[in-house]
């Protein structure tokens, strides 16, 4: 028994933003590997949001969720202390900004970011540091089209971000650069992970805009992702083992795309109402025209992860979105 004690001592990591839509699954597989998690939320009394995880294997014994206030300095300070690794996912909600993009939307993901790094420095039993970021960092350029797939050398231009009014893309990559800067001024070990577009099962009850849109594109709403153009697409449960992946092998450095296979948005219909005929999916949605890309995830790979189809990744949404009874029964 003692020794099973100093192995969980040896694995105790804190999750920010823990009830969120990856958060979860990510806290999900943490307890599921014998982790002990301090997950941080806005409300651990609130239990339409946190009682999920509360449900989850092992939460009863490993798992404490504790209120932290992303735009709070020190917030994080007691919920990282003792931590050897801190996965760090919450971010400000992010919309359509009212009259500053840059006050509204930019600075608080950046100043949450680095409020949390700073309770990182703080911490002296802290030995890595994964940031989930996003794709998005990578991939708005202007010069796509290329034959080359982008790898983690890329980053998407700020400058066409803000020209195109791209909010989230921007708001990811600013404070992405914000966390390299200070960890390494700072000394700290960090590794960053940037999942495409995430599927998957919802584990919230409440869904994400990202599960929102897709349960609006299997109703048959096409305005949900005609913007989408040319994405990539990942198993929710894939970017969670890929965050333990990278927090686990000692040699992780640097980014690390995560995504299983990048499709335009019309080849995504044609898969999906192939596959469920009795949802009401588009048959087609290209309303934009968008380069062609493509992502190398071979530097992941290399760690020995392998991705989940995306029929497999869509499969598992479905079954999960009929279950909870967001979507009629379908038949294949």
């Amino acid at each position: 028994m003692e020794e099973r004690m100093k192995d969980l001592e040896g694995k105790k990591v804190c999750v920010t933003g823990a009830s969120g839509f990856v958060a979860s699954w990510l806290v999900k597989r943490l307890l599921l590997s014998g982790y002990r998690v301090i997950g941080t939320v806005r409300d651990p009394d609130d239990e339409n949001r946190v009682g999920h995880l509360r449900r989850l294997e092992g939460a009863p014994e490993r798992l404490e969720l504790v209120q932290a206030d992303l735009l709070k300095e020190g917030s994080f300070d007691d919920a990282v202390f003792g931590c050897h690794g801190v996965f760090h996912l919450a971010s400000p909600v992010l919309g359509t900004p009212k009259s500053d993009p840059k006050v509204e939307i930019l600075q608080p993901a950046i100043d949450g970011t680095l409020n949390v790094l700073r309770s990182c420095k703080r911490n002296p039993s802290l030995r890595r540091v994964v940031l989930t970021s996003s794709s998005s960092t990578v991939r708005i350029r202007a010069d796509l089209g290329g034959a080359a797939p982008l790898d983690e050398s890329s980053w998407s231009s700020e400058e066409l971000c803000e020209k195109l009014q791209i909010w989230y893309a921007l708001s990811k990559t600013l404070a992405e650069k914000a966390a390299w800067r200070f960890c390494e001024e700072s000394g700290i070990d960090l590794v960053t992970v940037m999942p495409s577009f995430v599927i998957g099962p919802s584990l919230p009850a409440a869904l994400s805009s990202t599960a929102s849109d897709v349960v609006g594109l299997l109703k048959g709403e096409k305005e949900r992702f005609e913007w989408h153009g040319r994405m990539g697409y990942v198993h929710i449960d894939d970017v969670a083992l890929s965050q333990i992946l990278v927090y686990e092998n000692q040699s992780a450095r640097g980014r690390y795309l995560c995504s299983s296979t990048v499709v335009d948005v019309d080849e995504l219909v044609a898969i999906l109402s192939s596959r469920y005929p009795s949802l009401p999916i588009p048959k087609t949605l290209l309303k934009y025209e968008r380069p062609h890309y493509d992502l190398d995830v071979s530097k992941l790979k290399g760690l020995g992860m392998t991705f989940r189809s995306i029929e497999e990744m869509f499969d598992d949404c479905v079954q999960s979105l009929t279950l909870q009874g967001l979507l009629s029964p379908y038949r294949y």
